[in-house]
């Protein structure tokens, strides 16, 4: 029965469109409308009855240390700012601690870079000294190219499968960005050590560019002498 039921055309009923005397009034809400305009409704008065809940039952009593570590602005809580709550040693400390691990993966990228620089052979290299063969004629071109191709152990880069062209063309994007990141590294290093070195003690200056002997695009700091005992 329900195959007989199914194979009876039935007609595809249709909402209605806003009539055409109430067209000021806009599109005519839908029934999938009205459930979406229902549940955010719904949802509102929810939200608003837990709060008042909430403000109803609340202990007078209660404390919380973030009620004196914290401010509202606008209406949101903000946590009050932590930058002093460590003493320079401990800020030296951490920084350092950054500064090794930073040393850390500089020294690890380097040996990775190196270790693949020493596995990949310059196929598309030619060597240096040519010399000249003479053939008689087109066969004997070909044997004294294949002859010259297995003496010398090395293939040209372009008899090479295709295989191993992209896998060599794939190894040397990653040199390069190898020594991108290797280059990253010790910039950040750089960076770090130099914010170190000026945190600690000592009377410093930075120098004006009159005064640097070799030009650098990176600030230069000079310390004053001091006699130690």
């Amino acid at each position: 029965m329900s195959s007989l039921r199914n194979a009876v055309h039935r007609r595809a009923h249709k909402e209605r469109a806003q009539p055409k005397e109430r067209k000021r009034f806009g599109l005519l809400e839908k029934h999938k409308d009205y459930v979406v305009r229902a549940k955010a409704f719904h949802k509102k008065e929810e939200y608003l009855q837990k709060l008042k809940e909430k403000a109803a039952f609340k202990n007078p009593d209660e404390f919380y240390f973030k009620m004196i570590n914290s401010k509202t602005v606008d209406g949101v809580h903000r946590q009050t700012s932590e930058a002093n709550q460590y003493t320079q040693e401990e800020l030296m400390l951490m920084k350092s601690q950054d500064i090794g691990y930073i040393l850390q993966k500089l020294q690890s990228e380097k040996k990775k870079l190196e270790k693949l620089t020493a596995t990949l052979h310059s196929l598309d290299s030619q060597p240096s000294n040519r010399h000249v063969y003479y053939a008689e004629d087109r066969e004997d071109a070909k044997r004294i190219l294949s002859e010259r191709k297995s003496v010398g152990g090395m293939q040209a880069f372009e008899d090479l499968p295709d295989k191993i062209k992209r896998r060599t063309a794939s190894s040397y994007r990653e040199v390069e960005a190898r020594r991108s990141r290797v280059q990253q590294l010790e910039k950040v290093h750089n960076e770090m050590a130099l914010k170190q070195e000026l945190q600690k003690k000592g009377k410093k200056r930075k120098l004006r560019e009159d005064e640097i002997v070799c030009p650098t695009s990176r600030p230069v700091y000079k310390w004053r002498t001091e006699r130690k005992r």
